[in-house]
C-alpha cells in the first residue's frame, strides 16, 4: 500500500487504494494476518472518502445564486 498517510490523501488516491484493497481481499488469496490489516486499511479510507465527499458538497451547498438562477457567488460554510 502507499506510504501517504489517511489523512494527508487526496479523495482519488483514497479511492484508488481502497479500490485495490478490496480486490486484494476478494482474491482471497492473502493470508488472515494480512487479511485483517488490508480491511483496517480500507475501513480508514472508506472514512476518508466519506469526509471528502461531505467536504465537497457542502462547498457545492454554498453556492448561492441571484433571481435567475445564475451562480452568483459563494456563501461561508461553518468548519471550512
Amino acid at each position: 500500500m502507499g506510504d501517504t498517510p489517511v489523512n494527508e490523501m487526496s479523495f482519488e488516491q483514497a479511492m484508488g487504494e481502497l479500490e485495490q484493497v478490496v480486490s486484494q481481499l476478494e482474491r482471497g488469496d492473502v493470508p488472515l494476518e494480512q487479511s485483517i490489516s488490508l480491511y483496517e486499511r480500507g475501513a480508514e479510507l472508506k472514512k476518508r472518502c466519506e469526509a471528502k465527499l461531505k467536504e465537497a458538497e457542502e462547498k457545492v451547498a454554498a453556492i448561492t445564486f441571484d433571481g435567475d438562477g445564475a451562480p452568483k457567488g459563494t456563501t461561508p460554510v461553518e468548519g471550512l
